[in-house]
């Protein structure tokens, strides 16, 4: 009996130690991973972060950087953009990559594979080497300084991606199914919003994200095509507190919260949705 003890002893120190380090190792890599956030809210908290080049603790804990960023500063006008920008992307995007990728998912075509390569190859291309040629386009159709403009150019970007990423989610739906829906009597836009849509709309939800984030943090072309300071968004309005030399560190960190609140919000909303849809979407296509 005491033998026995004995060698239980020594095997639950090691199952005591090893999840002590697993304990350890998951609080380090938090603290990691949230420790910029944690400075960027402290930061805009303090009054004195201007002085002190940021605040890992606030000394003087107050709102008014985020009181004088969305009064003075104009900032809340930039959210306003940013996010008629980002739902207008989103919206159109999701509604044209699902129809998309039911055509190339479902239906045969001639140079459906090329159309599948040159998918690939759009989202292949870096986005620096289109600011030149989408500027001269837009400024010939008369879309710079316009809202509708830089919608349309983040729905250039975000359409790849959601393409490829949601004719994955339509063709792990079995053929049966829709086949099953035309013998009750469904037509094909029966089939499609009530037995298709509702299959995939998890994909729907993770590939949404993606695009919602590129047009919320997208600063090149928005610098590129926008010129009157009404029509900036959040990534052109946090420049404003830098400086030739100098920089405003309070109200660009409490600018710098304001604008990851949304994406934080709206990740959380659907996060569920996401994950389920990430992994459905991994299982064929």
């Amino acid at each position: 009996m005491t033998s026995h003890a004995v060698r239980r002893a020594p095997r639950s120190a090691r199952r005591t130690r090893r999840v002590l380090l697993q304990a350890v190792g998951v609080v380090a890599l938090v603290g990691f991973a949230l420790f910029p956030a944690y400075w960027m809210i402290s930061s805009g908290l303090d009054l004195r972060a201007a002085q002190r080049g940021g605040s890992l603790l606030p000394l003087e804990p107050s709102l008014d950087n985020f009181a004088y960023v969305l009064g003075k500063a104009g900032f809340a006008h930039y959210l306003k953009n940013s996010a008629i920008v980002a739902l207008v992307t989103v919206a159109i995007s999701s509604l044209v990559a699902l129809f998309a990728a039911v055509a190339v998912a479902r239906f045969r075509f001639r140079f459906r594979t090329a159309v599948l390569m040159m998918i690939l190859v759009a989202q292949m291309v870096p986005l620096e080497a289109l600011v030149i040629p989408l500027f001269l386009q837009a400024r010939s159709m008369a879309m710079l300084n316009s809202l509708l403009g830089l919608s349309i150019v983040y729905l250039a970007f975000s359409l790849p991606f959601a393409v490829w990423q949601l004719r994955g989610f339509v063709a792990a739906v079995p053929v049966e199914v829709e086949e099953a829906a035309y013998v009750d009597g469904c037509g094909w836009g029966q089939m499609f919003w009530r037995i298709l849509f509702p299959l995939v709309a998890p994909g729907l939800v993770a590939t949404s994200v993606f695009s919602f984030i590129t047009a919320w943090n997208e600063f090149i072309f928005a610098l590129t095509f926008l010129q009157d300071q009404d029509k900036y968004t959040v990534a052109i309005g946090l420049q404003k507190f830098f400086g030739e030399n100098t920089a405003d560190w309070g109200p660009i960190m409490a600018a710098s919260t304001l604008l990851t609140l949304p994406v934080v919000v709206f990740f959380l909303l659907i996060q569920r949705h996401m994950v389920s849809g990430l992994s459905a979407g991994a299982v064929k296509g």
